[in-house]
């Protein structure tokens, strides 16, 4: 079997690349890898499986499911729920594995199966390799009684609902009481759980992408389209708007003046928030490469020290976890908030943005105001050898336009993770003088690692 597991889990279109077949056999090697096989005082093996609302999310699920328990594995099936909140019950009801059949925010022909371990934490690479080498294995097949039972998990939004609220100071004590917020829940996973948790924390919802249809998640709405959540703001007279993705793990927002407020903003306003109290742990914050100059430029100025990592929710992750730290994430609107999840959480974010507002008294603009982002862009050079990025005469050149540009600007030249392609990127002062930098690096890469 070659390699299966993608930056996160198995995606594919449905029924092409992803098919039954192959969502059954995933489930088989899971089960072999993650179970764990020492004593559990009795306790049969179980797994927990969520889905977001795509029409595929259908016959996967059940295949997965199938998987599961033909290797002797219980399954609590959680249905439709956020990413994030198979995370939390994942840990919540001590399960040896959890699935989350979703394609995140990838368009609706695609769909995906992660795996979470115990706890709700993601897959290291081992662990994905193991599961792979498992597909190549004769299947466990137990008999009578051995066998997996299915059981529907009646608790899901509560559960997920409660522990939510649970992360706000006061808990239940509605403390978003005042404000108005539009809620793009891109008609993925978040449509009734997210206007039902804002609402519980004392919001004004007007909630928008609400109506999944199994065909419609991502489209034209959600965190990759926010032209309907602006226009959506500016229509009600909203104190801000939030759009979560088909999953929901991660959030971007819209100011009342209909301003798109990115990652990194929203990354600050937690940040400060969290100095401000004490609650920062090392007065740190972890974001990848990518985050905008302006964001580490702002937290210069506050106090707060930046770890950066490679691009992925998963680089973040792993470094909040060797470090300990308690914040982190990426421009993509990925926030983890560690204290109180394994994982980036859009529901969770929005409450949090929301409660500083509240508690601050200032509005989404303002708080957001902290970071002047830099121009910022962003060239592919195609047709090029990737492996070779590291050529002497490309680095000087980095090297001359850095020095050019010295604390107003930056320069991040890399090669792709996913495509035959070197990625230029260039911040500075201003659009022309980014656009300058990156056409000129652009250029030394066609010429040095032509193929």
């Amino acid at each position: 079997m070659g390699r299966l597991f993608g930056t996160d889990g198995v995606r594919g279109l449905a029924n092409g690349e992803l098919t039954a077949d192959l969502a059954l056999g995933l489930g088989e090697a899971a089960a072999r890898v993650l179970v764990d096989t020492v004593d559990r005082g009795g306790r049969r093996p179980l797994a927990v499986v969520g889905r977001d609302t795509r029409i595929s999310g259908q016959f996967l699920e059940h295949a997965v499911v199938a998987g599961l328990a033909s290797a002797g594995v219980d399954v609590l099936r959680l249905r439709v729920v956020p990413t994030p909140g198979v995370a939390y019950l994942t840990d919540l009801l001590d399960a040896d594995l959890g699935v989350v059949i979703s394609a995140s925010h990838n368009p609706m022909p695609d769909n995906g199966i992660k795996f979470l371990a115990r706890g709700g934490v993601k897959l290291d690479d081992a662990v994905e390799r193991a599961i792979e080498a498992a597909m190549d294995a004769a299947p466990l097949r137990p008999t009578g009684a051995d066998v997996g039972r299915v059981t529907k998990y009646a608790g899901t939004a509560d559960d997920y609902a409660d522990h939510l609220l649970s992360t706000l100071d006061g808990g239940h004590a509605r403390p978003l009481e005042g404000l108005t917020v539009v809620l793009d829940c891109a008609h993925g996973a978040a449509h009734e759980v997210g206007p039902a948790v804002l609402s519980a924390a004392g919001a004004t919802v007007i909630a928008i992408g609400d109506r999944p249809d199994g065909l419609n998640i991502n489209d034209g709405c959600g965190s990759t389209h926010l032209e309907p959540l602006r226009a959506a703001v500016l229509e009600h007279g909203a104190d801000v708007g939030i759009a979560v993705d088909g999953d929901a793990d991660r959030c971007l927002a819209v100011d009342a003046t209909g301003a798109v407020v990115d990652g990194d903003q929203i990354l600050a306003v937690l940040a400060l928030g969290l100095h401000e109290a004490g609650r920062l742990a090392d007065d740190t914050l972890v974001v990848t490469v990518m985050s905008n100059l302006g964001l580490h430029l702002a937290m210069k100025d506050a106090g707060v020290q930046v770890v950066q990592t490679a691009v992925g929710d998963r680089y973040v992750l792993e470094a909040m976890k060797v470090g300990g730290y308690s914040l982190g994430g990426e421009q993509s609107g990925h926030v983890i908030l560690s204290d109180h999840a394994t994982t980036g959480d859009g529901l969770l974010t929005a409450l949090h943005l929301l409660q500083r507002m509240r508690a601050t008294g200032r509005t989404l603009a303002d708080l957001a105001g902290v970071v002047t982002r830099l121009p910022q862009v962003l060239v592919n050079v195609r047709g090029v050898d990737k492996t070779r990025a590291d050529d002497e005469k490309v680095l000087a050149a980095v090297a001359l336009e850095e020095a050019a540009l010295g604390e107003t600007g930056r320069v991040l030249l890399r090669p792709s993770g996913t495509e035959p392609v070197v990625r230029v990127m260039v911040e500075a002062p201003t659009h022309d003088v980014a656009q300058g930098v990156a056409d000129r690096l652009a250029e030394v890469v066609r010429e040095r690692l032509a193929l």
